[in-house]
């Protein structure tokens, strides 16, 4: 596939930036959704061995707005981003997730955002489940330890009864705002952001490989006094967790490592070290119970189709 030559940018030119692990006919219809919103489409596949490629090159080959990137091995999360990236022409670099559906009008949206205030470096929009539920994680406060401990006791339960002492830093379950917020983070499954944030606080961290990555560059943004905002009327149909569906340890895995990289890294020197290794010691136990209720799961679907 190749892209089109473009003599200069457009005033408001957008590059999306997919990045694809075995996200089937979705990887298609999420193109799709972006069509007439962007000026570019950059698809960098990590290695899927399924027929998303395939799917993608039989119905759009011949838009000449669409370049795929084929990695040889799945490289992660933010490697494949930063590769798109070195790849765009645009000022503007849309991130989506391939399991992601844009509305109609969304980017515009998103984009207004984004260009009413020059501190704002970041944006992202309304990420909807497929019952219309408002999904967590499109707004959200930073998980910083102290947090994360609360939300892993369960505490969080009793955060609307008392807000001040258990926090949760989901913040899907506050009531909708009418207009543009800031907030500490949103979801890597949707950002926009002006590509000379790049040339500010830096490329996405391929230290992790998948999860955490997203909270990571929003702090980096945040300490560079740079503002993130949640775009309520900007809607996107997510079906969460396509790419990763079938391997749900090695998931998890990479998302406690992620968890515990990204504590490491900004809050090493602002806790106790006794309090560090607790929360630490939360984390691995956390995952230790996640693996083995997914052995159990898949053991037992396993048992199922042997009697079956």
């Amino acid at each position: 596939m190749a892209i089109s030559e473009k003599v200069g940018l457009a005033e408001h030119s957008i590059s999306v930036i997919v990045v694809n692990y075995n996200a089937g006919p979705l990887l298609v219809e999420c193109i799709k959704s972006v069509f007439g919103q962007c000026d570019e489409v950059i698809v960098v596949d990590n290695a899927s061995s399924d027929a998303s490629l395939f799917l993608l090159e039989q119905d759009l080959a011949a838009k000449p707005f669409l370049r795929v990137v084929r990695n040889e091995k799945n490289l992660g999360f933010a490697a494949a981003c930063n590769i798109g990236a070195s790849y765009a022409t645009s000022q503007y670099l849309l991130f989506l997730n391939p399991d992601c559906l844009l509305d109609p009008g969304t980017v515009a949206k998103l984009l207004e955002a984004l260009n009413s205030d020059t501190n704002i470096g970041m944006v992202g929009g309304l990420l909807i489940n497929p019952d219309g539920t408002e999904q967590g994680g499109g707004r959200r406060a930073i998980p910083t330890p102290g947090l994360a401990l609360i939300r892993a006791l369960g505490l969080s339960y009793f955060a609307q009864r008392y807000p001040r002492l258990f926090f949760d830093f989901h913040l899907h379950n506050q009531p909708l705002p009418e207009q543009p917020i800031e907030v500490e983070a949103i979801s890597g499954a949707c950002m926009l952001v002006p590509k000379s944030i790049i040339e500010e606080v830096g490329l996405w961290d391929e230290g992790y490989f998948l999860h955490c990555e997203d909270l990571d560059w929003c702090l980096r943004l945040t300490r560079a006094n740079k503002k993130i905002l949640f775009v309520p009327d900007a809607r996107i149909l997510h079906y969460k967790g396509v790419c990763s569906h079938d391997r749900p340890i090695f998931v998890e895995w990479h998302k406690h490592k992620g968890m515990m990289r990204f504590y490491r890294k900004f809050f090493q020197n602002d806790y106790p070290g006794a309090l560090m290794w607790l929360i630490e010691g939360g984390v691995w136990l956390r995952f230790m119970f996640v693996a083995i209720y997914f052995s159990a799961r898949d053991a037992n679907r396993f048992l199922r189709s042997l009697r079956d």
